[in-house]
């Protein structure tokens, strides 16, 4: 079965490979996403503080979560969690 992601989860895995620090091409090909999608969610991400925007290099940037993207990926961690375990599956 096929089943989209929600725009929480895609945010959370985007927080988890940005964790340690992660680059444009990593967290696209690692969260599975269009470049059209990552642009759209690192915009949302940055203006909202759960991300930082470090320069690297010239013109390389890396994207590193903050102590508030931390805290909303362990919160919405939890509340999936939650859900997958006390959600009825569907038939």
């Amino acid at each position: 079965m096929n089943q989209r992601r929600s725009n929480i989860e895609i945010i959370s895995e985007m927080l988890r490979i940005g964790a340690e620090g992660a680059g444009k091409t990593e967290i696209m090909y690692s969260a599975n996403m269009s470049y059209r999608q990552l642009q759209k969610y690192l915009k949302f991400m940055l203006s909202q503080g759960l991300i930082d925007q470090i320069e690297v290099g010239n013109p390389s940037i890396t994207f590193i979560v903050t102590e508030k993207g931390h805290g909303l990926r362990r919160s919405i961690e939890t509340v999936l969690e939650v859900l997958r375990f006390n959600l009825p599956e569907d038939k």
